[in-house]
């Protein structure tokens, strides 16, 4: 039987009660090609009017770079922290490309970061609690290193109000697909409306939440966004972790991968992600 992606987001166990989760998507090149597409300006939109020329910033779970890159650009100095060695690497060329001196990228457990208390004017999270098993614990984590009357940002997609047209059964069993896995995964992909109530749970009481979308509707978009998932579907540790939970088998997986294509080439296709969005101050 297949196993799922190894590649854990969590810290070790340390006990029986210890937070233990997988990264359902993996760290396929397709993911971080999908990854490697986003900008501040695209995810962070939220944060960027609050960000000062001298911000230390932590950005955990920073994948590839490409936002902990741009949001270098903004600020004093930036730590970029993510448990999977692949993203390390993949955002530490990025770094390198783009010849930027004030940004440090390291492996990193948001469970245990591994910094004082107060050490950060601003810390930033895209699309890591959703994968989470105890996302309240990583928030007082994240709040603990982060200065007094500083920010806190998260920002997280909500699978459950994705919506897209024309309609297609094969999206909509991706999706049923999807939301299973991540939670058998330890995850919570209907993190976006959940936000502001795990911040207030952590601790926070000065939450400003809000919501934004990602929509794919040019031809270039769609056939970026559908051909990833295709490519995820098949080749990813998406596949081979439903394939070891039992949920799918090989035939509906490349079947699931062709629904995606079949829907990019539609030239009516429409797609809409939505996210929740939290500043909290520390």
């Amino acid at each position: 039987m297949s196993t799922p992606d190894p590649d854990p987001a969590a810290r070790p166990a340390d006990g029986p009660e210890a937070p233990r989760e997988t990264y359902s998507h993996g760290h396929h090149p397709s993911v971080l090609a999908s990854h490697g597409r986003r900008t501040a300006e695209t995810s962070a939109a939220y944060l960027l009017p609050h960000l000062r020329p001298t911000d230390v910033l932590l950005d955990v779970g920073a994948g590839p770079g490409t936002i902990t890159a741009d949001l270098a650009t903004r600020v004093a100095r930036v730590v970029g922290l993510d448990p999977a060695q692949a993203a390390v690497t993949a955002a530490r060329e990025l770094v390198t490309r783009r010849g930027l001196t004030n940004v440090r990228i390291d492996t990193g457990d948001v469970y245990a970061l591994d910094a004082p208390d107060g050490t950060y004017d601003v810390v930033h999270a895209h699309q890591v609690l959703q994968h989470l098993a105890d996302p309240v614990a990583a928030l007082r984590e994240m709040r603990r290193v982060c200065r007094p009357g500083g920010l806190v940002a998260v920002r997280d997609a909500d699978y459950a109000t994705m919506s897209w047209f024309p309609e297609s059964a094969g999206l909509t069993r991706w999706l049923a697909l999807y939301e299973d896995l991540a939670r058998r995964n330890g995850g919570e992909p209907d993190a976006g409306r959940r936000l502001k109530a795990w911040a207030l749970e952590a601790g926070f009481t000065d939450v400003t939440a809000s919501g934004s979308v990602w929509c794919y509707a040019s031809a270039e978009d769609l056939a970026w966004w559908t051909g990833t998932w295709a490519e995820r579907l098949t080749e990813s540790s998406f596949a081979t972790s439903a394939l070891g939970h039992g949920l799918a088998d090989t035939a509906e997986l490349e079947h699931l991968a062709e629904a995606w294509r079949t829907f990019g080439a539609d030239p009516r296709a429409w797609f809409l992600v939505p996210h929740g969005e939290v500043l909290a101050r520390a």
